[in-house]
């Protein structure tokens, strides 16, 4: 790991965000609008301000409302690769599916789509090449889902209770991470499986291989429900 620059984004907005229905019946989730511009392009500009220069976006549900809402495959100056999945891959298929436009040498910041958070995720970034670790989750003190576990050296020990460590602390898992490229050779072609899946299993064969940075600082929004969706369109982003 020697180039600490991080280039590429993966942007997860394939799915088919069946909780903010009828919002989502003819529009991806990450397309709907919060303050007049779709919640994506919060993702992105947040990403831009990090130094990424290259967004990769999948797509299954109204895939063509991507292209109309960006023609020119282009979002303030940095090109966006939208990556078509026929069949919906889940987080660990579609890392997967995007293998060949990473370089060796690299790693990826993958975001879903459908959250708005201005957290300072330079300290992401910078707890990543400080452990050396193959995966680096964002991770926060409070929120509606503490399943994600930490110990004192800020390595996950346990997700979703799956390994029943408790470790030193539990914590929501924000949506954002850092993956190298080697790790995507653990995951296998067009199979549909959560991320935690692989995670977990790695945490069990090495307790030092996935790392994780809380960040409390900033917003953080996760526009998973109608009722949720509605609140931030009224009241704004803070």
């Amino acid at each position: 790991m020697q180039n600490k620059q991080i280039i590429t984004a993966f942007i997860l907005g394939a799915g088919l965000g069946t909780r903010l229905r009828p919002l989502t019946e003819n529009t991806p989730k990450p397309l709907l609008e919060i303050g007049g511009k779709p919640i994506i392009t919060y993702v992105m500009e947040h990403l831009r301000a990090v130094g990424v220069k290259r967004f990769i976006v999948n797509t299954h549900h109204c895939a063509k409302n991507y292209t109309e809402a960006f023609p020119q495959n282009n979002y303030q100056g940095i090109p966006i690769i939208f990556l078509h999945e026929p069949i919906l891959l889940d987080t660990a298929g579609g890392i997967k599916n995007i293998e060949d436009l990473i370089n060796e040498d690299e790693r990826i910041i993958v975001y879903n789509g459908d959250i708005i958070t201005n957290m300072p995720i330079e300290l992401l970034i910078r707890k990543h090449f400080e452990l050396k670790t193959s995966v680096t989750l964002a991770l926060r003190s409070s929120g509606p889902l503490l399943n994600v576990n930490i110990d004192k050296d800020s390595f996950i020990c346990d997700m979703r209770h799956v390994l029943k460590n408790q470790g030193a602390k539990s914590c929501l898992f924000a949506g954002i991470y850092i993956v190298e490229k080697s790790f995507l050779s653990r995951l296998q072609s067009g199979k549909v499986e959560s991320i935690v899946i692989p995670l977990v299993k790695m945490i069990r064969e090495n307790p030092r291989s996935v790392g994780g940075a809380v960040i409390d600082d900033g917003y953080w929004h996760d526009l998973g429900t109608v009722e949720e969706y509605d609140k931030l369109k009224k009241t704004g982003i803070s």
